[in-house]
């Protein structure tokens, strides 16, 4: 398979209006890319101007940039100890609906959350009868892709069976599958540098969801290593997965079709079209060998 056949994007800043995310991921040869809406780290949350809303959708589709993802912010937490917390994330989710749907994007990201004075399976219920009140009654054309997280204390998604049973709990068509994060599932005791720790993971897919619920990997290194349980992304073959163990994974047979987003660190102007590079060459030859 060649890159042309596969799409990959980059999360892109919507500095100077969501627009010109879409010029970047052009500029970065991107087919798909991702986004925030908004600022992540504000409870606060301003409506996109019409005119920036109608660029996006235009320039997506000029540019076949497909699909488009929107990931939530990181202040939402469905599971939330704090009334005050567990309220306003409803009301962010409700809005990060909205705004997707203004920008025509095909499916947000969401972490569900993190438990702190209750058990994961308690806090799991809760988060399920959150996203029942929200995702549940909203009738949004964008659909919800619930992702796994690194297995932090607290977490209520790090393991594929734990998406299942919010999914399924919640049971409603507007959540459209999940989003792989690879160095989460690292961090989380998935060890993708071995051929049986792929294949449990696989497995556990094919299991409790089924391969086609997948939607989008995202595609990182992890800066902590295995089991670590801490949530790092690294660049791309810099840290404990590496180049060997990442182009083994995106083409294993199973996920060979599925989108890809790159969250790797940006510290410099060269992060990432050098991430996009080596990728590139996990499917191309013409490009920069590993």
């Amino acid at each position: 398979m060649t890159i042309t056949q596969r799409r990959l994007g980059v999360h892109t800043s919507i500095a100077g209006g969501v627009d010109c995310a879409v010029e970047r991921a052009k500029r970065l040869g991107c087919s798909t890319m991702q986004i925030f809406s908004h600022n992540p780290r504000q409870w606060s949350v301003n409506k996109i101007p019409e005119e920036g809303a109608s660029q996006f959708r235009r320039l997506r589709c000029l540019y076949n940039i497909d699909p488009v993802f929107v990931h939530t912010s990181y202040l939402i937490n469905l599971c939330a100890a704090s009334q005050d917390t567990f309220e306003k994330s409803l009301q962010l989710l409700i809005l990060e609906m909205d705004l997707a749907d203004a920008l025509n994007a095909d499916y947000v990201i969401l972490h569900t959350g993190s438990a702190s004075r209750e058990s994961e399976d308690s806090a799991r219920g809760k988060a399920i009868k959150a996203l029942k009140t929200t995702i549940g009654q909203g009738g949004w054309k964008s659909r919800l892709l619930l992702e796994n997280t690194a297995g932090e204390k607290g977490d209520i998604s790090s393991r594929i069976k734990d998406l299942s049973e919010i999914i399924e709990g919640t049971g409603t068509d507007s959540i459209g599958g999940v989003c792989i994060d690879t160095c989460h599932a690292f961090a989380a005791g998935y060890n993708l540098l071995a051929e049986d720790g792929v294949s449990e993971l696989i497995r556990e897919i094919e299991n409790y969801l089924g391969i086609d619920a997948v939607k989008l990997i995202h595609l990182n290194d992890s800066k902590r290593g295995y089991n670590s349980k801490v949530d790092r992304h690294e660049h791309i073959g810099k840290g404990g997965i590496g180049k060997a163990g990442l182009k083994k994974f995106v083409n294993h047979p199973e996920l060979s079709s599925i989108p890809l987003i790159l969250e790797t660190p940006k510290k410099s102007e060269d992060d990432d079209p050098r991430n996009l590079r080596i990728v590139r060459s996990f499917f191309d030859t013409t490009y920069e060998r590993i």
